[in-house]
């Protein structure tokens, strides 16, 4: 295993095409994906959830965008669109919106109902009952959804170096186009460990976020 090119300190300063810089690149594409792709889901999710309406559209949009192939989903939107920022973030929502989506519909309809129905019985709003009751609860599912979406878009956002812009999936093109098979290796290293640590970090915050009793609750 040669890690030469990972291990040299030239590699890791501040210049352009350096490591650093790729990774900054790699983590605003992703955090542009899961934002749009999270505004665009979970409202959608919590009202399936919370109305029982359109359960067949969750539980579909799922599964299809989990068989679309990222790739030529991208080279379609270059085709359409041109190069640029706008395929490549299409192409990475679509990948976040099926498990946030689901997630937040299965969250909500695995609560306990009888917790909702005594939030109705002592006059909440249906938006209150919402906010302030199934969305805490669903806490635990909707986060496991995010991880998910988020350990995706950041093995997929390699593609944006096919279409010439930045991010770790350059050290995967331009190593394979001259045979540096030791940069290529170095990519495929630095994205695995920050899946990781964006993982770790979540699931950290979901330690957080979420009430313990939840936490507790839904281990069992």
């Amino acid at each position: 295993m040669n890690l030469s090119y990972l291990l040299d300190p030239a590699h890791w300063d501040l210049a352009d095409g350096s490591i650093p810089r790729l990774i900054l690149s790699h983590l605003w594409y992703v955090l542009l994906a899961l934002l749009i792709g999270t505004a665009i889901a979970l409202p959608v999710g919590l009202w399936i959830g919370h109305t029982g309406r359109g359960s067949f559209l969750a539980i579909n949009a799922g599964n299809a965008g989990r068989s679309l192939p990222t790739l030529g989903l991208l080279m379609l939107m270059v085709t359409l669109l041109g190069l640029g920022l706008a395929p490549v973030l299409i192409a990475l929502t679509v990948l976040v919106i099926p498990p946030v989506l689901t997630s937040a519909y299965a969250g909500i309809r695995t609560l306990d109902h009888r917790v909702v129905d005594a939030a109705k019985g002592v006059g909440m709003r249906p938006w209150q009952v919402l906010t302030k009751v199934e969305l805490p609860m669903a806490l635990p599912v909707l986060m496991s959804g995010f991880r998910s979406a988020t350990l995706q878009v950041v093995a997929t956002a390699t593609v944006a170096a096919a279409v010439g812009l930045n991010g770790l999936g350059r050290l995967l093109i331009d190593g394979l186009a001259v045979n540096d098979y030791s940069r290529v290796l170095a990519g495929a290293i630095v994205v695995a460990v920050l899946a990781v640590v964006l993982d770790l970090v979540f699931a950290l915050a979901q330690r957080w976020v979420v009430s313990p009793g939840l936490t507790e609750r839904s281990s069992k």
